[in-house]
């Protein structure tokens, strides 16, 4: 995977398929591009052209100490698709603390959103109770607490689950990762009205549900879909979160 300059930061990204353009986001502190590209990405590339990246601080992007609010990564997004040469509209497919930084990046570039797949934002009304437990472990605590089939994930993956684990704990405890998350403001009915007819998916046994049902009532053409499973999706219903992208956006 290249590492290209954008924003200041080098960001490992890379292009996978043909046909129309995806950019997908992954989660913060437990997530990389990796939990795209062993999931869902594969099956998408077939018919999409697809960017995946890994955020700051994340994978084998620059280790940046600031910069995790959704509106520093929004920036984030925009100068990686300046440098990419995708500078017309695109679809973004969006999971947890991904979602957010789509959704602040549609509201702020509108023009170059063409759909807007959002899997488990964790806004209000949720606190995603399970990230806040977890921001308050020590490090040796942190793998045995990630989720079971998180920790299945890694476990395939061999040596890189130990750089995933040193990579996390730098996150949590040398970065401004955790205040940023704990700082970042919910977004308004008033705002999340500006979005168009996105894509909401949601595990029937997150705790996240909720928000599904509140945007599903405020943005104008919302599709909500609900799977069996929590707040990771992409691992515990990877064919049928799959099927639910494809038709979004191929519909």
């Amino acid at each position: 995977m290249p590492l290209v300059l954008a924003n200041g930061l080098s960001l490992n990204a890379v292009e996978l398929g043909q046909g129309p353009k995806v950019v997908m986001l992954h989660g913060l502190l437990v997530g990389s591009s990796a939990a795209w590209y062993f999931t869902s990405a594969p099956a998408l590339a077939r018919d999409h052209r697809l960017l995946l990246y890994d955020l700051r601080g994340h994978g084998r992007s620059a280790r940046a100490p600031k910069g995790y609010d959704t509106a520093t990564q929004a920036e984030d997004l925009t100068a990686l698709l300046d440098v990419w040469g995708w500078r017309g509209p695109v679809s973004i497919v969006g999971h947890s603390y991904g979602a957010l930084i789509a959704m602040r990046f549609a509201l702020d570039h509108p023009e170059r959103v063409h759909k807007l797949a959002l899997v488990e934002p964790p806004l209000p009304p949720s606190s995603l109770p399970e990230m806040q437990s977890f921001f308050a472990l020590d490090p040796e605590h942190m793998a045995e607490s990630l989720p079971e089939m998180t920790r299945h994930f890694l476990d395939r993956r061999g040596r890189q689950a130990d750089k995933f684990l040193a990579n996390l704990s730098h996150l949590v405890f040398e970065t401004s990762a955790i205040a940023d998350v704990r700082a970042e403001r919910d977004l308004t009915d008033q705002d999340l009205a500006k979005l168009s007819a996105p894509l909401l998916v949601f595990g029937k046994s997150s705790s996240c549900l909720r928000v599904g049902e509140r945007l599903a009532r405020v943005i104008p053409g919302a599709k909500l879909v609900q799977l069996e499973g929590g707040h990771y999706l992409h691992l515990e219903a990877t064919a049928e979160l799959t099927r639910a992208l494809q038709d979004y956006l191929s519909g």
